[in-house]
């Protein structure tokens, strides 16, 4: 794991989707077929969408609506597809570890899913958008200010995440790391002081301070995560072209700037 340093919040470049051409001759004449992608859903006229909530700016509910940065992106791919978006809120780590997905409970995983070597066999992630860290935050006054401090102590993360990983490997052997279900429930429990500290995703956190205005980040672990959407295993290659291609458009067009503005209430940096 990396060692304590700034973590960089600048969103990650997108790679642009190649289209591959192949060519039949015969006899001194030769035609061209495009592989255009043909995705299919498992619900005619809809793209069904895992989330998880709440992952504030991410996504979140807000007024009965599922709403949030990762959100519009899918929003955008349903567009793509001439479709409509259906967003289930689904436990975390269903999500990440592929059930729902290969169970075809959904098309495409749009949950705050950093890009990693044991999900990336059991999922197919798009081109990373999102580059992310961790950030340990506390209560006021907590005399708190790095995972040494916290030995004997309680750190809530949240249960199949990368920020358990992280706590997991570098806090000292006899600190307890309590997994919750929930952003929710780490944030009542560090202000309940069930726990004296809590791991979350860096670009998160903020949500965590607006609401707990006692709260304050003491740390941030610069971990080189990203974000990807996902699809099943071996199975929708198609959809997983058309996402990164819509992806890429955004990127291209100003319309991930656009976005990133809206959710983060910041320009995204260079």
């Amino acid at each position: 794991m990396s060692t304590t340093t700034r973590a960089r919040r600048t969103a990650s470049g997108i790679a642009l989707l190649a289209v591959v051409l192949t060519a039949a001759g015969c006899g001194g004449t030769s035609t061209a077929a495009s592989t255009d992608p043909d995705p299919q859903v498992i619900r005619a006229g809809y793209l069904t969408v895992c989330t998880s909530l709440p992952y504030e700016p991410f996504e979140f509910e807000r007024n009965g609506e599922t709403v949030g940065f990762e959100i519009d992106l899918a929003k955008a791919v349903a567009e793509e597809l001439g479709v409509e978006p259906d967003f289930k809120n689904e436990d975390f780590d269903a999500v990440q570890s592929g059930q729902l997905l290969n169970e075809n409970a959904c098309d495409l995983a749009a949950a705050g899913l950093t890009i990693t070597g044991d999900r990336a066999r059991v999922l197919d992630f798009s081109s990373p958008f999102f580059n992310a860290a961790q950030a340990l935050v506390v209560t006021g006054n907590s005399g708190i200010s790095n995972l040494d401090d916290l030995r004997g102590g309680r750190i809530a993360v949240q249960a199949g995440t990368t920020g358990e990983l992280y706590v997991t490997d570098n806090a000292p052997r006899n600190t307890q790391v309590v997994p919750f279900d929930d952003i929710g429930e780490m944030s009542s429990a560090l202000n309940g002081g069930t726990v004296d500290a809590g791991v979350y995703d860096n670009t998160v956190a903020g949500s965590a301070i607006k609401e707990y205005p006692s709260f304050e980040i003491a740390a941030e672990f610069d971990t080189g995560e990203q974000y990807g959407m996902a699809v099943k295993k071996d199975g929708n290659v198609d959809l997983l072209r058309v996402v990164n291609q819509v992806l890429a458009d955004l990127e291209a067009d100003g319309g991930y700037d656009e976005l990133y503005t809206t959710w983060f209430g910041t320009k995204k940096k260079s």
